[in-house]
């Protein structure tokens, strides 16, 4: 199948966000899939591939970068903020509808791991959504953090503390790393999050693995689970049953509570981006996709 990829920025609260958009050819108005990545991540970090998936669908595909992220502008670089994200999700929905060649009426979101929890939050916000896919999913922060020890969560409170402070004093923020390996502190330090985040990352990215650590100090009040019973729009979780970080149990009940198909595979967070475990998902993805944007 054969399709273009052009630039579409849109405008996020007076911030610009860089987009990319792919255009099926031969389609006239095209249904839509819009996406943006996980937890500070960028929109490089293997979504063209999923793009390219759906695309060979005949739906076209918009995936973009948070404000503070990889080609977007703001500051400070690389902060992770929920309410922000959401917005940016908004922005990037109303700037969709607005293209030629789109389906305003057919639009599907695809979030994974901290976005898959967005777009339960965004579909729960706009009904008119015709679907979404949210993969490895953050769908509640309590359930998160009461996976972790007592040190790491002592760790991420000084931590989070610290970058209010230097917020109040009027300073720069105070980073941490986003992903490190078991013995050394970061957002995620897994057995299997360094290598598994790390093989996201393409070659030649000037990404830098870091974060403002306030996220810490609010990342266990965000919880997309509250909003799952408001979700009217056909969906699709995919569940990774051994999560370092994300409760399976939780996964489950939000699945329930939104009446979403539930694929459960038995590996940890990072597999399915890569190798077969990728086609076989993507395949899965695209095929709802394409069920409920084309065929309905």
């Amino acid at each position: 199948m054969s399709f273009t990829r052009r630039d579409s920025d849109f405008f996020s609260n007076g911030t610009r966000c860089a987009g990319w958009l792919y255009m099926p050819e031969g389609v006239k108005r095209a249904p839509v899939v819009v996406m943006a990545h996980g937890f500070g991540a960028e929109r490089g970090f293997r979504l063209p591939a999923y793009a390219e998936k759906f695309v060979e669908k005949d739906m076209a595909v918009f995936v973009f970068d948070y404000r503070c992220f990889g080609d977007s502008d703001g500051k400070p670089r690389n902060l992770v903020n929920p309410i922000m994200h959401i917005h940016d999700w908004e922005a990037a929905l109303a700037h969709v509808r607005m293209l030629e060649g789109i389906d305003s009426n057919s639009i599907a979101l695809w979030g994974t791991s901290f976005s898959g929890g967005h777009v339960i939050v965004v579909a729960a916000r706009n009904p008119w959504v015709s679907a979404i896919v949210s993969q490895v999913p953050f769908v509640d922060g309590i359930s998160s953090f009461m996976m972790m020890d007592a040190r790491y969560v002592k760790k991420a409170i000084i931590a989070g503390l610290m970058d209010l402070l230097r917020i109040l004093t009027r300073r720069s923020p105070y980073y941490v790393p986003i992903v490190g390996r078991p013995d050394t502190f970061a957002i995620m330090n897994s057995q299997d999050s360094m290598l598994g985040y790390m093989a996201l990352v393409p070659e030649g990215s000037t990404w830098k693995n870091e974060c403002p650590a306030r996220i810490l100090l609010y990342l266990s009040l965000y919880r997309p689970i509250t909003f799952a019973k408001k979700v009217r729009c056909p969906s699709l979780m995919v569940m990774a049953e051994k999560d370092f970080g994300i409760s399976p149990r939780s996964v489950r009940r939000c699945a329930e509570k939104m009446n979403a198909k539930l694929v459960s595979l038995p590996v940890g967070h990072f597999e399915l981006y890569v190798g077969d475990l990728f086609e076989e998902v993507s395949d899965i993805e695209a095929d709802f996709l394409s069920e409920h944007l084309i065929t309905a």
